[in-house]
């Protein structure tokens, strides 16, 4: 396919995805199974130009006067990929596959190709206009910073199992994806993000991986494990395992010492974790499955060194690698996160012993996940004090203290942990500490 084609194929996928409002990964898959002449690239090629709209939805569209698909994908194929407008029409001439001829207002839109100096900071920083009360509360006068940061395409980050490796012999097999050591995570590998309609380093087939030399993780998701890790404990409950990824974490950082136990309330979730576990080498994770009408954590209650509440949430975070989802992140999907959050730490209390702790994570950047439900939770439960996440961040990493105003959210008594894109060039993440005290 030539580009005409690729883009017009865009065009088709996002209208799907405006119509049926599914996720967008379903929509390509099946306009690939429809389409199959197209080859790898070229489907590679079109889902990178739809991520990329969708990255950049609101500001292309206020470029364009227009959100139609039609209009975000050719402002995409000019602003972020670098397409001049010229060279857009003699390709729609030549190609027949390609969408119909530019219009002259399209063609004076994208000559233009700027943000008006007077739309919205939910504009220019790509949020939906309903959280820009909350990101303004979370960062100020950086939210547009943060915002286009979160719009930006993702690279991939790889966690060295030091249950079987070590980084140098990962980073030498590697090389020719261009892997360099990651800022923070002393476990941490970054392969670069690949721009425009380049495809990336498939490492989940290299043979190292296979071997279970590293998993794919971002540097955000290592750093809230290591902190978590950094007090230690021989018996710990991942209480959101899910497809265990911070849960091998552990394991490695805890050197496969003392026991961990991995549960999920929804079993689907655990997805193919047992393989992962073997492929790992981890010995100290233990599943506990959920069971209709039975309490399958009640024999570790007020055992535990360590609960870890990787807490259900709106994703907000991970806007890089997902951006659909945050045009369909909706009000009410984040009222029963919030209930959900609650209700899971609640359930992690009674896990903990006294000189416990829980540890609750989001992959979220939103206040009202993050430090408004610990303030809340520390009003409901006196037994249990904020402990200092900044301080095992420096522990982790090697670096001083973090700046409080920056990474670090001071509370009572003790700081939370906050990591975005602008800040240290991960996923977002909110990392608190919660030391039992009585």
């Amino acid at each position: 396919m030539r580009d005409g084609g690729r883009i017009a194929a865009a065009i088709e996928v996002l209208g799907d995805v405006e119509r049926t409002r599914r996720p967008v990964q379903d929509a390509l898959k099946d306009w690939g199974l429809a389409h199959r002449f197209a080859g790898s690239k070229d489907r590679s090629a079109i889902g990178n130009l739809v991520y990329d709209v969708l990255r950049r939805k609101a500001s292309l569209a206020a470029v364009m006067g227009s959100d139609s698909p039609r209009a975000l994908a050719l402002a995409a194929a000019v602003r972020l990929w670098g397409r001049s407008v010229p060279a857009l029409d003699v390709l729609f001439a030549e190609d027949k596959f390609a969408p119909p001829p530019l219009s002259d207002a399209e063609r004076a839109a994208l000559t233009a190709g700027a943000v008006p100096a007077d739309a919205p900071d939910w504009v220019k920083g790509d949020y939906p206009e309903w959280l820009a009360a909350s990101l303004a509360r979370a960062f100020g006068e950086r939210a547009v910073e943060e915002g286009e940061a979160l719009s930006g395409r993702a690279d991939v980050d790889l966690r060295v199992n030091t249950l079987k490796s070590d980084i140098e012999q990962v980073l030498s097999g590697l090389d020719h994806l261009k892997a360099t050591r990651c800022r923070w995570s002393p476990v941490g590998i970054r392969i670069p993000a690949v721009d425009g309609d380049l495809r990336p380093g498939h490492v989940s087939s290299d043979l190292a991986y296979k071997k279970g030399w590293f998993e794919v993780q971002d540097e955000g998701s290592q750093l809230a494990a290591l902190v978590a890790a950094t007090g230690g404990g021989r018996q710990v409950v991942d209480l959101c395992a899910g497809a265990g990824g911070k849960t091998l974490a552990l394991s490695a950082a805890l050197g496969n010492h003392g026991q961990i136990y991995a549960y999920d309330s929804d079993k689907r979730r655990f997805g193919d974790i047992l393989d992962r576990i073997d492929r790992s080498g981890s010995r100290n994770i233990q599943i506990r499955e959920p069971r209709r009408d039975q309490d399958v954590l009640a024999d570790l209650a007020g055992k535990s060194d360590l609960v870890l509440v990787d807490a259900p949430c709106t994703g907000s975070g991970t806007w890089r690698r997902r951006p659909d989802a945050k045009w369909r992140l909706a009000p009410g999907a984040l009222d029963i996160r919030l209930k959900e959050q609650a209700a899971v730490l609640d359930n992690a209390v009674r896990l903990v012993k006294a000189g416990g702790r829980i540890v609750y994570i989001t992959c979220s950047v939103l206040p009202e996940e993050n430090e408004a439900q610990i303030a809340a939770f520390l009003d409901r439960t006196p037994a249990f004090a904020l402990g200092d996440a900044a301080a095992a961040f420096a522990t982790v990493t090697g670096e001083a203290a973090p700046d409080l105003a920056r990474l670090g959210l001071a509370g009572r008594d003790g700081s939370m942990l906050r990591l975005t894109p602008a800040l240290t060039g991960t996923d977002g993440f909110f990392v608190a500490i919660l030391n039992r005290t009585v």
